[in-house]
């Protein structure tokens, strides 16, 4: 139930949209001042609406951190893309990505697309450290003729630019609310989906070309273990080829340890206890085609 606050306490659900790889999840990340969703250099690392909150002295904010939109591919991509426009239904604010100095035909087809949007809509010029100022000035300029913009501001999420001037941007645009989570909460997602997400941005660092999107993981099971004070994991990860389980695993699985020991230590990060990671390769070919396959790992 959401909680009652004072007089004047603001909240309210923002969608954060744009094309892979603009840095969404980087943002969304350096705001809350915690990792909720995974970063890679890799296009579309974003599978789900990710909800996450930001709960300030006067306000609350409900991210939804959407899939980048792109023209899908398979069944996985005409997910990603449907899920990117169902968030946009129902929140307060959009938040529209593009980075600094680089407008390109996906942005084209994205302001084609929120055309339709009534909701305020705040264009957000990322990757503002790597632009020379003048270039940045003219950029933002030019941004004015694209739309009535709610407002149009440049920053960077690497380097934690423009941060509070965008925050301060957002709460002044939300309605009078409640505190719909509880102060200490950053994401309402699941502990098991967080786990997997971090096994999976692990893979996504050491894989390359096609398999990153290839992969899936399932966390089958946590478990307590108080007589050695861990927690015990158990994950697969799902392939669709036989040639990309041999990559994932690696030469006497060198592959499959490092990318469990970098998992290791987020997930202990998050459990704030030791862990034992057990990890499974398995094959369901050609997965992404699949509506049941989509459903079981939580896409649908």
């Amino acid at each position: 139930m959401p909680s009652d606050k004072k007089t004047g306490y603001r909240s309210g659900f923002v969608a954060v949209v744009g094309r892979p790889n603009v840095g969404k999840s980087t943002l969304l990340n350096a705001l809350l001042g915690h990792k909720v969703a995974i970063v890679s250099n890799k296009p579309q690392t974003t599978r789900n609406t990710i909800q996450c909150v930001l709960t300030l002295e006067g306000a609350q904010v409900i991210f939804l951190d959407t899939p980048g939109l792109h023209k899908p591919l398979h069944k996985l991509g005409e997910y990603m893309v449907k899920s990117t426009f169902h968030a946009l239904e129902d929140v307060d604010l959009v938040l529209w990505l593009v980075e600094m100095g680089n407008w390109t035909s996906v942005e084209e087809h994205v302001l084609q697309e929120l055309a339709v949007v009534d909701q305020p809509v705040i264009l957000v010029a990322n990757k503002a450290d790597q632009v020379a100022s003048e270039q940045q000035q003219r950029f933002l300029h030019d941004m004015k003729e694209k739309r009535d913009f709610a407002e149009i501001l440049g920053v960077s999420a690497l380097e934690g630019i423009g941060l509070d001037t965008l925050v301060d941007a957002i709460v002044e645009r939300l309605e009078e609310g409640p505190q719909y989570y509880p102060e200490d909460w950053i994401t309402d997602h699941p502990e098991r989906f967080v786990i997997a997400e971090f096994i999976r941005e692990e893979l996504l660092i050491r894989t390359e070309e096609e398999i990153p999107h290839s992969i899936a993981v399932d966390v089958d099971e946590i478990k307590e273990d108080p007589k050695k004070n861990l927690m015990r994991v158990r994950a697969t990860i799902y392939v669709e080829r036989e040639s990309q389980k041999g990559i994932v695993i690696g030469k006497e699985g060198k592959m499959l340890k490092e990318v469990g020991t970098g998992a290791r230590l987020q997930i202990e990060k998050l459990l704030g206890v030791k862990v034992f990671l057990d990890l499974w390769v398995k094959v369901k070919k050609d997965w992404r085609n699949k509506p049941g396959a989509l459903k079981e790992f939580g896409y649908e």
